[in-house]
């Protein structure tokens, strides 16, 4: 049953107008703007955001273990997509538009789909936790964007606020609880490609010569110890006797 305009009662509703309502006292081309940053212009620029994370990875000391990380971005977002596909099915909630012809509606073609999740809400979201647990200021600035991109959905009138906090909730669910699992695979799997004709994609050249470096050091301090271990056992030391027991 459709909520008449007049009702106020519904804070989820009455959010809504009153961010959708800017968008009917917005100059036209404000409006085209807003749509057009809420359906590509985010996206774009979270994937702006993963390139630059990507080029800074590479240079870390822990380059492998960084780009597990950055591999659990999209691979995150998509199993969160995933799991919004049941949750939409079950919820089946239409397009506030469909049930409050009173919005006014800055895109097309939405009236035949779910509402509930909002898809760009878990998607942006997704990434910008993920993206927090490599690089901690991209996240901010992606986290930014992802709230953002949820008043945008709004404006536009295609999605209630709770459509956007259910996306969010369900990336932030998603990335974190998944986390775990996931690098105990991507990070042995991202140290085996550092080994192979791609290790270009994982760690910048640089940066494999001075880990190689820094093991060279490591063997010659190493070997150094020993030296000097065994130097003082042959000056009298009487090394103690080992248990087998123990």
């Amino acid at each position: 049953m459709s909520t008449p305009l007049a009702d106020t009662t519904n804070p989820d509703l009455e959010l809504l107008y009153a961010v959708n309502g800017l968008a009917k006292r917005s100059p036209q081309w404000l409006d085209h703007l807003v749509s057009w940053v809420g359906e590509y212009g985010i996206l774009i620029g979270l994937a702006m955001l993963g390139l630059v994370a990507w080029l800074q990875a590479r240079r870390r000391p822990d380059a492998p273990v960084a780009m597990a990380g950055l591999l659990w971005v999209p691979l995150s977002v998509a199993v969160a997509e995933l799991a919004n596909l049941p949750i939409a099915a079950i919820v089946n909630r239409p397009r506030p538009f469909v049930d409050h012809p009173g919005l006014l509606v800055l895109v097309d073609g939405k009236a035949d789909t779910h509402s509930f999740v909002s898809d760009h809400s878990t998607m942006t979201m997704g990434v910008a936790v993920a993206l927090f647990l490599v690089n901690r200021r991209l996240g901010w600035i992606a986290g930014g964007l992802a709230l953002l991109q949820g008043f945008c959905r709004m404006f536009m009138g295609v999605h209630y606020p709770t459509d956007v906090i259910g996306g969010f909730a369900l990336a932030v669910a998603v990335v974190l609880l998944l986390a775990p699992i996931a690098m105990a695979v991507l990070v042995p799997f991202c140290h085996a490609l550092s080994r192979t004709a791609v290790a270009p994609l994982i760690r910048a050249s640089g940066q494999d010569g001075a880990a190689r470096a820094g093991a060279g050091t490591g063997a010659r301090a190493g070997a150094g110890a020993r030296g000097r271990r065994r130097g003082a056992v042959r000056a009298g030391e009487q090394p103690p006797e080992s248990d087998l027991a123990a």
